[in-house]
């Protein structure tokens, strides 16, 4: 699987690039279309669920696979703190814009699915920090999954400036999971038939608690409640 990290190549050349490939590798595989969109623009969230909308009326499985880390300090378009407003504020948007489709689909696919990737670190976060798996778990017309893939060979320490730190990260990586084995963690999750609502995965399906924070109930709650009004007038409260 081909990995392209440049970021001075834009986004949808990187895209129709990967696109071409995986059809090359597999020719019954046809249609495949790239949806622009930026998780720290609600604006062009809203954009891209109304573009897929608008072309689609049924979805199987959405995973939220994009996300940040280690960024320099800074701002979303909407003034959320850089990586809280992409890894949280906008899946959540996303999520929910979609989640009609979602449910209507799950009406003849009982395996209708949203696969919401996370990471191994929460397990290591201070007490009064907690991880938000982006969405309730309890909705029972769909399969919702958490789930993270370890530390996998990509680049997503390329905005650290430690001086210590970043030597440490590149050296680490080398020792990491190849990106296409890291893969199959969200693949199974997606796909596999044996995956529970509401049960955290580690690495390809392995079942784990997760830490005691992210299992804090009254935690869940108000961070849910939070989400839901920051969301208030871009898209219908979850009920």
């Amino acid at each position: 699987m081909p990995q392209f990290r440049s970021e001075d190549v834009p986004v949808p050349i990187k895209a129709e690039k990967v696109i071409t490939e995986l059809q090359e590798a597999n020719p019954k595989v046809k249609n495949i279309t790239f949806l622009n969109l930026d998780l720290a623009s609600l604006a062009s969230v809203k954009a891209a669920a109304a573009k897929f909308l608008q072309r689609e009326s049924r979805l199987d499985v959405l995973i939220n696979n994009a996300s940040i880390m280690m960024t320099k300090a800074g701002l979303t378009k909407d003034g959320y703190e850089l990586q809280f407003g992409t890894n949280v504020i906008g899946p959540a948007l996303f999520t929910q814009l979609l989640l009609p489709t979602l449910r209507e689909t799950a009406k003849i696919n009982n395996q209708t699915r949203v696969v919401m990737l996370s990471s191994a670190a929460h397990a290591r976060a201070p007490s009064n920090i907690y991880k938000f798996s982006e969405f309730r778990t309890e909705m029972t017309d769909l399969t919702i999954v958490p789930v993270h893939h370890g530390m996998v060979a990509t680049n997503p320490h390329h905005a650290s400036e430690g001086f210590f730190l970043k030597p440490f990260l590149f050296a680490a990586i080398a020792f990491a999971t190849p990106v296409e084995k890291g893969a199959l963690s969200q693949i199974w999750a997606a796909v596999g038939p044996d995956a529970k609502t509401g049960q955290c995965y580690g690495p390809i399906g392995k079942a784990e608690s997760g830490s005691k924070t992210s299992q804090n109930r009254e935690l869940l709650e108000e961070l849910f409640a939070y989400i839901q009004t920051e969301l208030k007038g871009h898209v219908e409260k979850i009920v």
